[in-house]
């Protein structure tokens, strides 16, 4: 096991490793920026280093500076979190390269899943149902037209290099395509750099249904089950929960092993997750995999016993799993929401002063989080501040649950999305698991708020 880790990232995803290297013995070292030097994740680190000024480009996406953070503390690892450089191929060769250990997926594994396309055709060889559509990059508006025509309208236009809803184009008409897909072109080449395209199905009234991985350096790799997703805005995750309530054992069964297919394929280590989306009559198709810890990650845990950081840390150090797959059992279910800084149904960012906090307590209630009374929320990162994760025997005393935790919850001085998290837990839709990725958009223009 290391002795030393250096965690390149910040918030509740930095307080959560810490904790679990403190668990197993692990000095941790902190990166912050000037705006975070009073984080919690900063405080609770046995060492912290000052990284850069508050924008994160130059200060948490600052590859140089993380690096000479990990050799100043003499740091044996590096855990890159969610978001920021936890995904970035290039961050895991430098960090191998200079001889510590990269926490998370071979850097050719995150390659070849991160970029769609390429991840199509290694899917497609797995046997991993994929969405009707291109077999690759599409570069001429003909063959799209073409692949369009093949595969029915409606289809969407996606960037291969993209992520969190950016450069994606939703087409219903032949006369629509040529206009959309030189705008995707455009946008992918601007906010990723490389403005390669595909072309899918779109589904109209999916769910986004997703697989928990785990893989070690010695060719085992196992599912913790799945996650449902569908609670969405914009394309960004609001509540999420596990297992669905939509998936009957047989489905599960079978959406699981593709899960598990997806990363063999990839000869995948670490802690990762296949994304899919599921038709009402329970057919489903491989979107993409994140090849890092996810927020949601703690539903997954919880209904299934498995520590994933503590495992990712394990896993990294040369550890075989201490479990096959048979061994890991579903207990209960588990509801996370998401608590972000911002106006409830305006989702305009609320910056500031935390003048009073009160965590949720009580039986199964965990709350990952690294804010405290006194805390100044910076406006320069995401607006998540926290989650709230309730586990009970079934899905109906977990709504309960959770009802609960988000009546005891005070954050005053700032404007967060608590309000949103208890009308929709009300809602006799979400109550019933009669929704899909298009629920919480339809219910927000209906109260017109």
């Amino acid at each position: 096991m290391f002795h030393k880790i250096l965690i390149a990232n910040r918030g509740e995803i930095a307080v959560r490793i810490i904790r679990a290297c403190k668990e197993l013995g692990i000095h941790s070292v902190a990166v912050y920026s000037e705006a975070d030097k009073t984080c919690m994740h900063a405080r609770l680190a046995d060492e912290s280093v000052c990284i850069g000024p508050a924008p994160g480009n130059q200060s948490y996406m600052n590859i140089a500076a993380i690096m000479a953070a990990a050799e100043l503390t003499d740091a044996e690892a590096i855990h890159p979190g969610y978001g920021f450089l936890a995904e970035n191929a290039e961050f895991a060769d430098i960090v191998i390269e200079s001889g510590l250990t990269w926490i998370g997926p071979t850097p050719e594994s995150m390659r070849i899943m991160g970029d769609k396309v390429t991840a199509k055709q290694k899917m497609k060889k797995a046997g991993v149902p994929l969405v009707p559509g291109s077999d690759g990059a599409v570069d001429h508006i003909e063959d799209a037209k073409r692949i369009a025509k093949e595969a029915g309208f409606p289809i969407i236009v996606k960037a291969s290099a993209g992520g969190g809803g950016r450069g994606m184009k939703v087409v219903h008409a032949m006369a629509s395509l040529p206009n959309a897909f030189s705008m995707c072109q455009t946008e992918a080449a601007a906010a990723f750099g490389d403005g390669t395209v595909f072309i899918e199905k779109f589904l109209e009234e999916p769910r986004h249904i997703e697989v928990q991985v785990l893989g070690d350096t010695h060719g085992n790799i196992v599912h913790l089950f799945e996650r449902e997703c569908s609670m969405q805005r914009n394309n960004q995750k609001v509540l999420e929960e596990a297992p669905s309530p939509f998936l009957d054992a047989a489905t599960r069964k079978k959406i699981c092993a593709a899960g598990v297919a997806a990363a063999e394929a990839v000869n995948y280590v670490g802690a990762g997750t296949i994304e899919f989306l599921m038709n009402p009559d329970k057919s489903f198709y491989f979107i993409e995999m994140n090849t890092r810890i996810q927020v949601e990650h703690p539903v997954s845990e919880w209904i299934s016993g498995v520590d994933l950081i503590e495992w990712q840390l394990r896993v990294a150090s040369g550890e075989k799993l201490a479990f096959t797959q048979d061994k890991i059992k579903m207990k209960g279910h588990a509801i996370e929401c998401r608590i972000n800084a911002e106006h409830p149904f305006k989702f305009t960012p609320s910056p500031g002063v935390i003048e009073l906090y009160h965590a949720p307590g009580g039986r199964s209630v965990r709350v990952d989080s690294h804010i405290y009374t006194g805390y100044t929320i910076p406006p320069y990162y995401d607006s998540m501040i926290g989650k709230v994760i309730t586990h009970a025997r079934d899905r109906k005393k977990c709504i309960r649950r959770m009802q609960r935790a988000m009546d005891e919850l005070v954050i005053l001085g700032i404007t967060t999305n608590q309000e949103l998290h208890q009308r929709l837990l009300a809602n006799p839709g979400f109550q019933k698991g009669e929704f899909n990725i298009h629920f919480l958009e339809r219910w927000l223009n209906q109260m017109n708020l």
